[in-house]
């Protein structure tokens, strides 16, 4: 089988990982930069140029899309598609977890628990919005950070009001959502590969931080999932589409609460954590994936 990798830095461990997985398995593998390939629209013959040659020889895509070039990313994950190559992430799946307020719409619609949340237009009314998640401490986060930048923690009523008013004057959008205190500075960060949960880590934020993100200095050690948990990341995964995903979440008082479903998560710290070959995971995926995918589109060009 040859897989596409797309990653815009070949040194980074996941990207390597990846690699390394596939020609374990006896797979060809290449590191394709997204942002170097052009998208060729044609009546029935999509293609892909990328550094002088057509992309039309591969078997399976396993898209590492940064949030910052999701656009283009995803638009080339959507080519490969329409040439009727598997991929490990679907286009629409990458786009609807990058939307915040989308993600956790689709989450709250599938039934999952999820820590109370609020969004607006520029509310005025910002007592209330306080109101609404239980009061202070709260949490305050830009729909558009990633790793655990632009988050913010305001412990009183006139923090978090000043916090607020100031984001909306700047016309960043924001949500508002409720401080869960018994978290103890602690997220889970469940690892689903094709509807099952391959690794899980309890990350733990460092001393007087309250974001557990190992970018930011938190620290990670492998935990069993409680049944309720299993199932809350299996199901997140599933609401969205994501065949392989990274589930974080709280521990609550009233079970689990899912914070945010990745489509690109690191595989660093969860194999560090867990010593599970999660890479090797994905590549299994794909294999098992890639002949129904096959036999599925050579179905629909009969059909067509």
């Amino acid at each position: 089988m040859k897989i596409a990798i797309l990653s815009r830095n070949a040194s980074l461990y996941s990207t390597r990982r990846l690699v390394e997985a596939a020609r374990k398995r006896g797979h060809h593998a290449e590191i394709i930069d997204h942002l170097k390939c052009d998208l060729i629209a044609e009546q029935k013959n999509p293609t892909i140029y990328y550094r002088g040659r057509y992309l039309n020889d591969f078997d399976a895509v396993i898209p590492r899309i940064g949030a910052s070039v999701t656009f283009y990313g995803s638009a080339v994950v959507r080519q490969f598609e329409m040439m009727k190559v598997f991929t490990a992430v679907e286009s629409q799946a990458l786009i609807r977890s990058r939307d915040k307020l989308r993600s956790l719409q689709i989450l709250s619609r599938a039934g999952l628990g999820l820590p109370k949340t609020v969004f607006t237009n520029y509310s005025k009314d910002v007592d209330h919005i306080i109101e609404q998640v239980g009061g202070a401490p709260l949490i305050i986060k830009l729909l558009e950070g990633t790793q655990g930048l632009g988050v913010v923690l305001a412990d009183n009523q006139k923090a978090a009001k000043s916090v607020i008013e100031a984001f909306n004057g700047l016309k960043a959008r924001i949500i508002v959502q409720e401080f869960i205190k018994e978290a103890k500075g602690a997220d889970i960060r469940a690892f689903v590969v094709d509807g099952e949960v391959v690794g899980a880590m309890k990350r733990q934020a460092k001393e007087g931080e309250f974001r557990s993100n190992l970018h930011r200095g938190g620290s990670a050690e492998v935990i069993k999932l409680s049944r309720a948990e299993k199932s809350a990341a299996i199901k997140a995964a599933s609401a969205m589409g994501l065949g392989v995903a990274g589930v974080d979440m709280l521990q609550s008082a009233r079970g689990p609460l899912i914070l945010e479903v990745n489509s690109s998560p690191g595989l660093e710290g969860i194999e560090k954590a867990t010593g599970v070959d999660v890479a090797g995971k994905i590549v299994e995926y794909l294999e098992r994936n890639r002949a129904k995918h096959k036999k599925k589109s050579q179905k629909d060009k009969v059909n067509a």
